[in-house]
């Protein structure tokens, strides 16, 4: 299954209000919106994919834990870029101090964009869709992204200003200046 894209534009301009009450209100549909407005509605995964980014999750979780210095977030919990999109990386951290300069609402939509963001390819992905949106994080904030292709066996690694890096069949990442002390460990999340 892939993704459908609704183009609401110009019939329908859903506010930030009306989007985060359409969410709430389909709590069994992953929805993201981009910057141009446009609806995306993305399928469940297949459990092989799910426990992926479990795991990635999982790892993210403890280190973030143990860390203390900012909170991990899943696949579930959307963001509001400055473009104006609605991402919801599927596994994403941002800093303790960006978050209390903030002091955003818990209960809804991140207004920012994360300092770190992954995007796990599952099979029904296209991988320029997940290269644009890496690239779309970057451009809105981000410090630090990676995109995980278990069907080609890499990774890019996106960072403000630089080309993408591309690791073939890489063990581990590292959380560089971004996540110090982090090392993800890719067994049984990349092969």
């Amino acid at each position: 299954m892939t993704a459908l894209i609704l183009n609401l534009s110009p019939t329908i301009e859903l506010t930030d209000e009306q989007f985060f009450q359409l969410c709430q209100n389909n709590r069994d549909l992953r929805l993201e919106r981009t910057a141009e407005g446009e609806l995306i509605i993305m399928p469940p995964t297949g459990w092989g994919i799910g426990n992926r980014n479990s795991k990635l999750t999982q790892r993210l979780g403890n280190w973030a834990d143990a860390d203390g210095t900012g909170l991990a977030f899943d696949s579930s919990t959307g963001f509001k870029l400055p473009n104006g999109a609605n991402p919801s990386p599927d596994a994403s951290w941002v800093s303790r101090e960006r978050l209390e300069a903030l002091n955003p609402d818990p209960a809804r939509f991140l207004p920012m964009a994360p300092d770190f963001a992954v995007e796990l390819r599952s099979a029904s992905d296209s991988l320029k869709t997940v290269q644009q949106k890496m690239q779309e994080y970057i451009d809105n904030g981000v410090r630090l992204g990676w995109l995980i292709d278990p069907q080609n066996q890499q990774v890019e690694i996106y960072r403000p200003g630089q080309d993408v890096e591309i690791l073939r069949s890489p063990t581990s990442l590292s959380g560089e200046d971004v996540l110090p002390g982090f090392v993800l460990n890719l067994a049984q999340i990349l092969s």
